[in-house]
């Protein structure tokens, strides 16, 4: 018998923990998971990924039976209106259904739940709700929480400055709801809320939106949001909110420096990042600190400099993204096991569930100018049979490659379905492709994918539709 209550004790059941509990299960480990919400799954499907795309959904559904698109297509509709409570009430029933279903998983595969905050008491012991349970192997899956922002107090009760989760849960359209922060989040929310019928104004500190993107890729999504009649305020700094009884009174002024002037809004979204959750955990009793980021640093399997601590997603350094979060989660169980887990951190795909979406993997062409010479081939959905019919005209794809391997080292999509694009450029990239494989590997056809096609073959130069 084993000296340990648990062989494997996950702390966190986001998209991280859940995972490596589930693996450690399935290869025979004792497991247990520790998680202080009522329900599993983490920011992601409570209050993060599901919620935000079931919104993102309903709202795109309803913003073309308004706009007029619908009626282009010969679908006319008489009476249209809004019923924002069952809109809301299908975003709770995607939650309920998903957060169940990892109960129903935990279950069939005997991990047990450790309900509430687990705190480390020693290396190999935490106290969770008073009570003292041990294992040999910990992982730490916190996650991650919103960033804050000095000088505008979230207040998700109040409504009026909210964070992510606020902004999903507004009983009412705003009529003028500024966005501070032009990344993911920002854009993601800011866009369900212009379709039902909000002016939305999106103030960003750096003098472009979607940072960490290609260029390009960042300057035609700015196009594109503008047509769509998101309204900017780039290289522009918050500097304080004044809550009144109708709304609230920003203030900013010019990053660089310059006069403050004030903006009126109903709401305000603050979505300026996000920051590990490492508070509470106990960490200096086990002698474990934070590097300048607050990060918990890990080895190549995952292990922290403590013997039997080990660290995956938002709390290790990396994008804090649940897709990289779940594969780090397999690979942390493997090599508990005694078998070889690795992620390639070179190939995590990111997406921006926008409308259209946007999606990249690998390097930037500004990343990949620095390192060496490359090639770069792009194709816009325009030219495109299957978006052409389907009236989705905004976009490209664009691949560069190495120009002297040909080896692919990054992939760029803007298009309706570029989330779902980008898993064959991951793919292929995990497979060490040219833009010769691809442009050579037979796509259906009338397809978008047929985009990334074209944009390989341009990458010597020789796309056939355009």
């Amino acid at each position: 018998m084993s000296d340990f209550d648990y062989d494997v004790l996950v702390i966190g059941a986001g998209p991280g923990g859940y995972v490596a509990a589930i693996r450690a299960a399935q290869l025979g480990l004792k497991t247990a998971c520790a998680e202080s919400r009522e329900t599993l799954g983490g920011t992601c499907l409570n209050v993060g990924c599901i919620p935000s795309k079931a919104l993102l959904h309903a709202s795109e559904l309803y913003d073309e039976a308004t706009n007029g698109a619908l009626a282009k297509l010969g679908v006319k509709i008489d009476k249209m209106s809004l019923d924002l409570p069952t809109m809301q009430g299908q975003r709770v029933d995607a939650i309920k259904g998903l957060t169940g279903g990892i109960e129903y998983l935990f279950k069939k595969n005997k991990v047990t739940w450790l309900k509430g905050l687990a705190s480390f008491t020693g290396a190999n012991t935490v106290e969770v709700n008073g009570e003292k349970v041990t294992a040999k192997n910990i992982v730490i899956a916190t996650g991650s929480s919103v960033a804050p922002l000095p000088g505008v107090a979230v207040d998700n009760a109040g409504g009026k400055i909210v964070d992510s989760t606020g902004a999903l849960e507004l009983d009412k359209v705003p009529g003028h709801l500024v966005v501070v922060g032009g990344g993911v989040i920002g854009l993601e929310l800011g866009s369900v809320w212009k379709r039902l019928g909000a002016k939305v104004t999106v103030v960003e500190y750096l003098d472009q939106i979607l940072p960490g993107m290609d260029g390009e890729v960042r300057k035609e999504a700015n196009k594109i949001f503008k047509k769509q009649g998101f309204e900017y305020k780039l290289g522009t700094k918050v500097t304080g909110a004044e809550v009144g009884k109708s709304g609230v009174t920003l203030t900013v002024e010019p990053a660089a420096g310059g006069e403050a002037e004030k903006i009126e809004a109903d709401v305000v979204l603050v979505s300026i990042g996000r920051r590990p959750n490492t508070e509470g955990l106990g960490l200096d009793k086990i002698g474990l600190e934070l590097n300048a980021r607050g990060q918990i640093e890990t080895d190549h399997e995952f292990g922290t400099k403590v013997p039997g601590v080990w660290a995956i997603g938002d709390v290790i350094p990396g994008p804090m993204l649940a897709h990289k979060a779940e594969d780090e989660g397999i690979a942390v169980a493997e090599n508990i096991a005694g078998l070889t887990g690795i992620v390639n951190h070179d190939v995590i795909p990111s997406v921006v569930y926008t409308k259209p979406e946007i999606a990249g993997v690998g390097l930037t062409e500004e990343a990949a100018k620095e390192r060496g010479a490359v090639k770069v081939g792009k194709f816009p959905m325009m030219a495109n049979s299957r978006a052409k019919t389907n009236h989705e005209p905004d976009g490209f794809v664009k691949i560069i490659a190495d120009a002297e391997t040909d080896k692919v080292l990054g992939v760029w999509i803007i298009a309706t379905v570029a989330g779902t694009m980008i898993a064959q450029a991951a793919q292929a990239m995990e497979f060490g492709a040219s833009s010769e494989d691809i442009a050579y590997t037979c796509h259906a056809h009338p397809t978008h994918s047929e985009a990334i096609k074209e944009a390989a073959m341009a990458v010597t130069g020789k796309p056939i539709h355009m």
